[in-house]
């Protein structure tokens, strides 16, 4: 999780910004701003009137610093042979640093010439977020022939008990059930917002006869209760939350329900062992939870194996975590905040803590969202093989969090572990590197310098990597030999109909080959930066 920043702005109009010492990845970061000119501390003057090449540098010098501090983990690891020309590291990263921005430029201060350069700095942000690189604009294909009945009836539930919103539930081709903004959304705008009185957590277990039955069971989580509770409560017909019990799918088509088909179609995938894992840990759970469950408060037939997986892919696919105001984080589902579907472009990124002022929940917009387009919200920085498992679909585009692990034995050398160094590694897809360069290939540099330091080149300077070009040699026949072993585990590419095939083969043969896309693409780069070596070794530069 990125560090919080400390920000002050001065009385004499400074804007004074630091990187904790806390942040998980503070060195990495560290020396990333330090290759930017930067330091871990800075101070931007922005008082009195700034002509506009000092207001464009003020705004390079802060999206420079909040590109930097707001990277979470996959963009650090990849961050070095990722960040494009412009200085771009991801979409999501540019979002992040360009809101970022906006929250630590004050409201108000004291002297006109100040307020005015503030609200010059905001203007150039909210710019420079509508013009967010890669950032997808295009009118949701209604499906009309789809009449949202149950949505409608949930959606004028929600308005009669305190829900707020500016997005229409619709059939959106290519994505089911979708949420489409009824008005024009500029950054800032609220799309929904839902008081805590419409939100299910686990109060309601608490003050239901299951309580002091499940208090009983000992290490039972407030998760596990408020599933149960769930489980009970869809069936009763005098729920308040029947509208929303009633909008809900019978079947969510995760990897936890693929059938027979499609588990074989996942064969030699890294997908079947995760959805394998999660299966035989969700039976285990059940297999221990029913014996103890043997009272007429929980039902027999409410509380069956299929049921007990139903409710978890619900858990899985719809819950949130969020803050109350009493600083607890809870597992929550939100009515009509469902529909909003997961994208790598999302428009809503801040949310998950409760308005204390309101005792509502926010989902405001993080950039803007037109009359009649899909409303996005992120699930979280996951791999599409997580979003099949648990939520039951695989995102459109390139997922820069489609990593592959890779397991090393830990070098025994006391000199290895620095602030630097990495405990685990991973690939992804090498055309989302923009160096392919010798000695960067596509791939990433903490893995080639663990490498390198395997096979004993302990110092990565230039030099030190021309005069030793076999190790370069040994290092990517290495990655070659590991990932032509998982490209043969993965077989043939089927030739199954995929037009008539059932949607969970659809979105297995999909997955498969994602993954196969990947394994290729580094395959590629190794036999490209393999010729490349060759030819130094061979012409050795003058």
């Amino acid at each position: 999780m990125v560090g919080a920043l400390n920000i002050i702005m001065s009385e004499t109009g400074d804007l004074c910004l630091e990187l904790p010492k806390d942040d998980p990845f503070y060195h990495h970061k560290q020396k990333f701003l330090s290759c930017k000119g930067l330091g871990v501390k800075e101070t931007l003057n922005l008082s009195g009137s700034l002509s506009q090449q000092l207001l464009n540098a003020a705004l390079e010098k802060l999206l420079q610093f909040g590109r930097i501090v707001n990277l979470d983990k996959v963009e650090v690891y990849f961050g070095e042979d990722a960040c494009t020309p412009a200085g771009i590291y991801s979409v999501r990263n540019e979002i992040s640093a360009l809101s970022w921005i906006l929250s630590l430029i004050p409201v108000s201060c004291k002297m006109q010439t100040q307020v005015d350069t503030l609200e010059a700095l905001r203007a150039a942000v909210k710019s420079r977020i509508s013009e967010v690189v890669g950032a997808e604009k295009e009118k949701a294909r209604v499906v009309d022939s789809y009449r949202c009945e149950k949505e409608s009836r949930l959606v004028e539930w929600g308005q009669d008990n305190g829900v707020k919103t500016k997005l229409q539930i619709a059939q959106i081709d290519g994505y089911g059930r979708g949420a489409i903004a009824s008005e024009d959304l500029k950054f800032g705008d609220v799309a929904l917002e839902i008081p805590i009185s419409s939100i299910i957590s686990e109060e309601y277990v608490y003050n239901s006869d299951m309580y002091p039955i499940l208090e009983k069971i000992d290490g039972i989580t407030s998760e596990t209760m408020v599933l149960l509770w769930t489980m009970r409560e869809k069936h009763n017909l005098d729920s308040k939350f029947k509208p929303y019990f009633d909008t809900l799918q019978e079947n969510f088509c995760t990897g936890l329900s693929f059938g027979v088909n499609a588990i074989m179609e996942l064969d030699g995938t890294l997908l079947l062992d995760e959805i394998m894992q999660a299966k035989e840990l969700l039976r285990d759970r059940y297999d221990e939870l029913i014996p103890l469950l043997s009272n007429p408060v929980f039902p027999p037939e409410l509380y069956t194996w299929e049921n007990y997986l139903w409710a978890c892919e619900l858990y899985y696919s719809n819950s949130m975590q969020i803050k109350f105001p009493d600083g607890k984080l809870k597992t929550c589902l939100i009515p009509v905040a469902g529909f909003l579907n997961h994208s790598i472009y999302p428009h809503i990124v801040k949310y998950g803590k409760v308005c204390v002022e309101t005792s509502s929940l926010k989902f405001p917009v993080s950039r803007p969202c037109n009359k009649g387009e899909q409303c996005f919200l992120s699930y979280g920085n996951y791999s599409s093989s997580h979003l099949l498992t648990f939520y039951g679909f695989l995102p459109k585009g390139d997922n820069p969090y489609d990593v592959i692990p890779l397991d090393f034995d830990v070098i025994d050398d006391e000199d290895i572990e620095t602030e630097f160094s990495w405990t685990t590694h991973m690939l992804r897809g090498t055309w989302l590197s923009s160096n392919h360069n010798i000695f960067h290939y596509g791939l990433p540099t903490p893995l080639l310098n663990y490498l390198r330091k395997a096979q004993g080149l302990d110092h990565h300077s230039e030099t030190d990597l021309w005069e030793n070009l076999e190790v370069e040699m040994g290092v990517l026949e290495n990655i070659q030999s590991t990932f032509d072993d998982m490209m043969q585990n993965l077989g043939d590419a089927d030739s199954i109909d995929r037009e008539n095939a059932d949607r969970d083969v659809k979105l297995a043969m999909e997955s498969k080959e994602r993954q196969r896309k990947i394994i290729s693409s580094i395959l590629d780069s190794c036999s490209a930066g393999i010729k490349l070596v060759q030819e130094f070794i061979i012409n050795p530069p003058v």
